[in-house]
């Protein structure tokens, strides 16, 4: 008896790794296939789920749900048409901007870096640049290449962005109405055991992930604006920007946008870029010590390996949009299994925070 139960247990285990890689690529295969669908449908859900909260303070003051989600919807819609008309066109203005320089930056670095190769050979070091600046005479060509075909394909993708949006907002509105008659009538398929944990893990995972990331990402933004308008950094609001929305990116998003940013400054100025990277990795330490906790509370999270592994196969999904759902995916699996296996439906926790170090299982 002892032997086959082992044997049954080592054959799940052996089958299950297989399992999991091949339901993984036909993950993949479908999103390929379906892909601008279920991104204008997972889009639409974020949004959903961080109105609600609006829609529920609203709703608490004795307005009905529908009355509520006009509000909130009109609300929104000003708030995005007040960036739109102000904070939108500085961005892309910037942007541009930033993107005919780069190719003046690479080859002024790369002038920097034959300096740098004479200045060795003086001093007799053993150090040879020739293969990194053919590299970056590469990527200036492919940057150029690149630059003018997307400016011929600016128009149609401008207008396929703002259709998106629409319908975006639109489908937002009808899953604010009528999303939890939808969900109960496909979770009452599942016993209740399953369903209700996971209806309950569902929201509590992705309302805490995303409504936390996007308050940490804005304070990014409203805290290393001012910060390098004061050092004379080049183009400081698209920055700032980049590392604030980058923080959408669980674990490693911040670290990603900060090195991203540094790596763009030091193609003009290395001490500068020394001092941007120091200001934001202060920041950065900043909100992961004293702003998260106070926003998450104190949840379980994640094992770090676990985590990289959900971004990595979120990635490998869907791309970055995989990444930016894979976390709390993740954490809504590992309550839903963890409150079946205490036997208390309502008894879990929410396990996105180790993007904020959170202890580890």
């Amino acid at each position: 008896m002892r032997r086959s139960a082992s044997l049954q247990r080592l054959l799940i285990y052996g089958l299950s790794g297989p399992i999991i890689a091949l339901n993984v690529w036909l993950l993949s295969v479908l999103f390929r296939y379906f892909q601008h669908p279920i991104t204008v449908l997972i889009i639409a859900a974020i949004l959903a789920f961080l109105l609600n909260y609006p829609v529920k303070f609203f709703e608490r003051a004795r307005i009905t749900r529908t009355q509520a989600v006009i509000i909130v919807l009109l609300a929104t819609l000003t708030l995005f048409g007040i960036l739109g008309v102000t904070l939108v066109p500085l961005i892309i203005d910037q942007t541009v901007q930033l993107l005919n320089n780069i190719p003046d930056w690479l080859g002024a670095s790369q002038a920097n870096l034959k300096q740098f190769e004479m200045l060795a050979k003086q001093r007799r070091l053993p150090i040879d640049l020739r293969v990194v600046s053919s590299q970056i005479n590469a990527n200036i060509q492919n940057l150029v290449q690149q630059l003018a075909s997307g400016a011929v394909g600016f128009a149609g993708t401008l207008l396929s962005g703002l259709l998106d949006v629409v319908l975006v907002i639109v489908l937002a509105f009808y899953m604010l109405l009528y999303g939890d008659r939808v969900w109960y009538g496909l979770i009452n398929l599942l016993p209740s055991n399953i369903g209700d944990p996971l209806t309950a893990s569902l929201r509590l995972n992705f309302q805490n992930f995303f409504l936390s990331q996007l308050l940490l990402g804005l304070f990014m933004v409203l805290t290393l604006t001012p910060i390098f308008l004061v050092m004379k950094v080049p183009f400081a609001l698209l920055f700032a920007i980049l590392i604030g929305i980058s923080e959408l990116i669980p674990f490693i998003g911040a670290s990603l946008g900060i090195g991203l940013v540094t790596i763009l400054v030091l193609l003009q100025n290395w001490w500068l870029a020394v001092q941007v990277a120091i200001a934001a990795i202060l920041m950065q330490q900043l909100k992961d010590n004293l702003l998260a906790p106070r926003l998450l509370g104190n949840f379980i999270g994640l094992n770090p390996i676990w985590i990289f592994v959900a971004i990595l196969m979120g990635f490998e999904i869907a791309g970055l949009l995989g990444t930016l759902v894979a976390v709390p995916i993740a954490g809504t699996i590992k309550g839903t299994f963890d409150a079946i296996k205490s036997g208390k439906p309502s008894d879990f926790v929410s396990t996105v925070t180790i993007a904020h170090d959170s202890p580890p299982d």
